[in-house]
């Protein structure tokens, strides 16, 4: 008789295993719109008053998230700069130069105390008119624009300290052009050092971010700064030409791409007009086999990722040494999963909208070049708002030195990843681009970063971290990325004339 055996029950686990819904999503938590009061129509800021535009002529500043008008702002002509300069030389050869620098400390001083009251109304502004994510409008542009403000105020009775043994005189009306990406930010970096050193301005907006400087208009009207000594005319690039081209125009300060930088040279030379120019860039950011690799991967996300590329400095050409390449590529893979692109004013989103409709095609047909030289492409598989200007956050990989996505400057959320061996490798590929702006090194000896900081050029150059700013650091390039310097005491140099004193 066969004997049948029972199997025996299986024995019961301690163990607990978990499952993770990694499917979720954080709850909307969008910042209040009703913060932020923007007027249906804005003129021209002109001699302390808003005066409508002589050719009678408004353009649409676009929400770029939504698609949806904002505002319509007055088109400034060459009369309205004629009225403008006017207004500057007044107010330069009647007030501003003869008051007294501590009294016009104050002024500055007042002008970032009442930025910082209405922070809240200028971080939603910033958002909605040029589609940065809240978090960094509220934490970076702003608290930033006032901190120069305030630096700048105690510069205006201290020249005699900064320059000893030699006379400081103003130079007389600056003629000031701002880009987009930052545009309270730019404003602040060259109204404040021109107004400490006794100097008046006609400052030009980017057409597509207009708003915060208009804002700030009112702010200096409500500051009761002398009128005159700050003007604001809104409009595209032929409203900057005429500022550029004016005779009555003592200094320009332009922050823009190489090209127009190269046509403000030309138009300039030959006459006795000072400028600095903050152009393009494309930022070489170095990882050594030494770094620490999670911090220097949260470096690299900062300086291309979390601004969506839209930094002159930002860090596009990432360099990683050989042997820990697959590992930091794939961190970075992981990494830009977790990041939300969606509507800049939610605060839980970590990439808003890109600026303008232009500026996405641009970045499109730079992704069709990566993958048409052979470059491998990764994109995050993140959805994407149906409306507004979005681009998900894109790496590529086994780019080659002459690819133009590690040559050119893309303004987006794209990285072109390379790889080196040496030291001298890194330096030869990181200098060989038109561009000197920024750069960033990551290592844990302090040894290779003197060296490497001696003999890349750039502007500036980051060590374990990326695009830290300070008003009292000086900020500018070399090469195609510009000349002079803007932030610290070397903010103060171009808009002053120094003399020995006898």
């Amino acid at each position: 008789m066969a004997v049948t055996k029972k199997k025996a029950a299986p024995k019961k686990s301690n163990t607990v295993k978990l499952k993770f819904d990694t499917s979720w999503n954080y709850a909307p938590a969008p910042e209040s719109k009703s913060a932020a009061t923007i007027h249906k129509q804005y003129d021209l800021f002109i001699n302390g008053e808003w005066q409508k535009p002589s050719g009678k002529k408004y353009f649409d500043t676009i929400n770029p998230a939504t698609e949806e008008k904002l505002s319509e702002v007055a088109m400034a002509n060459e009369a309205d700069t004629n009225k403008a300069v006017t207004a500057a030389r007044n107010a330069y050869e009647k007030v501003w130069k003869k008051m007294p620098a501590k009294e016009r400390g104050k002024y500055i001083f007042r002008i970032a105390r009442m930025i910082q009251e209405k922070a809240r109304e200028l971080a939603v502004i910033e958002t909605l008119d040029g589609g940065k994510p809240i978090r960094e409008s509220r934490d970076f542009d702003v608290p930033t624009a006032a901190n120069h403000f305030f630096y700048y105020a105690g510069w205006a009775d201290k020249l005699e300290y900064a320059f000893p043994n030699r006379q400081a005189s103003p130079l007389g009306v600056a003629g000031q052009i701002i880009p987009w990406n930052f545009p309270l930010l730019m404003a602040a970096w060259k109204i404040a050092p021109a107004l400490a050193t006794g100097n008046t301005v006609v400052l030009k907006p980017a057409e597509t971010t207009p708003l915060t400087a208009l804002k700030l208009a009112e702010i200096i009207q409500e500051a009761d700064l002398p009128p005159g000594v700050v003007n604001i005319l809104t409009g595209a690039g032929e409203t900057g030409a005429s500022i550029v081209n004016h005779p009555g125009i003592d200094k320009i300060a332009f922050t823009g791409s190489t090209e127009v930088g190269k046509l403000i040279q030309r138009a300039i030379a030959g006459t006795n007009k000072k400028a600095t120019l903050e152009l393009g860039g494309k930022a070489a950011n170095i990882i050594f086999e030494d770094a620490p690799i999670d911090q220097a991967v949260e470096g690299v996300i900062n300086g291309i990722f979390f601004n969506q590329g839209h930094v002159c400095c930002a860090g596009s050409r990432l360099y990683v040494q050989e042997s820990i390449a697959k590992q930091v590529i794939r961190k970075l893979k992981d990494r830009i999963e977790t990041l939300i692109v969606g509507d800049p004013i939610d605060k839980n989103t970590d990439i808003g909208a890109i600026n303008s409709k232009q500026q996405l095609d641009t970045i499109h047909k730079y992704l069709n070049i990566g993958k048409k030289e052979g470059a491998e492409m990764y994109e995050s598989s993140c959805p994407l708002p149906r409306k507004g200007y979005f681009c998900r956050p894109t790496i590529f990989t086994n780019v080659a030195q002459s690819s133009r996505i590690a040559q050119e400057e893309i303004f987006g959320p794209v990285l072109a990843v390379l790889t080196f061996r040496t030291d001298d490798e890194v330096i030869e590929k990181a200098n060989n681009s038109p561009y000197g702006l920024s750069a960033g090194v990551w290592t844990d000896k302090g040894s290779k970063i003197f060296n490497m900081t001696k003999r890349m050029r750039a502007g500036v150059v980051w060590a374990n971290t990326f695009n830290k700013f300070d008003p009292s650091s000086p900020f500018g390039g070399y090469k195609e990325s510009g000349f002079g310097r803007e932030g610290g005491l070397h903010g103060l140099m171009p808009y002053i004339h120094l003399t020995h004193q006898s």
